[in-house]
């Protein structure tokens, strides 16, 4: 095989990673009843007039399966980071004791169970597409490849492997779909 065909499969091969490692990020977002600090990933504090990510001005703990601690570095925050909380939508109620916040993250009823699955599906599909269109993206590199004299063989080889490569990165995208789905309907 051309040179030229395994750099365009290397380069394939690291962009389909990505994809990868990109749904695997999202899927990661998708809560699944229990408490994880990632949930308040997305949540942005107003410090010192500029916005600023939670785990940048306090610490983040689960001290149970269904609870957030919240500590901030410094007290005056407390306010400010409830607020965010409550600004940010991601579902939870901040109680504030006077020195950190807490969150019981409730139980998933059977309804939003079936509606996080419905969102890791759509995820799914998204890594999905990126790999395919990564597949069209190389395919059309082989391609232009006959300009600098690779064989019709060669290109042909070329593009049965990056179906090859496609078919797999697809595979491990389902695995870690089914690996979410599962701990979403896990009660």
């Amino acid at each position: 095989m051309s040179d030229l065909i395994k750099k365009q499969l290397n380069d394939s091969k690291s962009l389909m990673d990505k994809a990868v490692d990109h749904t695997d990020a999202e899927l990661t977002k998708i809560r699944a009843g229990k408490a994880m600090p990632s949930m308040l990933d997305s949540v942005m504090v107003e410090y010192y007039g500029n916005p600023t990510p939670l785990s940048q001005v306090g610490s983040i703990n689960t001290p149970d399966p269904r609870t957030l601690v919240v500590q901030p570095w410094e007290k005056s925050l407390l306010s400010k980071i409830e607020k965010a909380i409550v600004d940010s939508n991601v579902g939870l109620n901040p109680q504030n004791d006077g020195s950190v916040i807490r969150m019981n993250v409730p139980p998933l009823t059977e309804e939003r169970r079936k509606e996080l699955v419905k969102k890791v599906k759509e995820e799914a599909e998204k890594g999905r597409i990126a790999i395919r269109n990564i597949r069209k993206d190389t395919n059309g590199k082989i391609q232009r490849l006959k300009s600098e004299g690779v064989s019709e063989d060669e290109i042909k080889g070329g593009e049965a492997e990056v179906q090859k490569l496609t078919d797999s990165y697809i595979v491990k995208v389902d695995k870690l779909a089914e690996i979410k789905e599962k701990d979403i309907m896990t009660v």
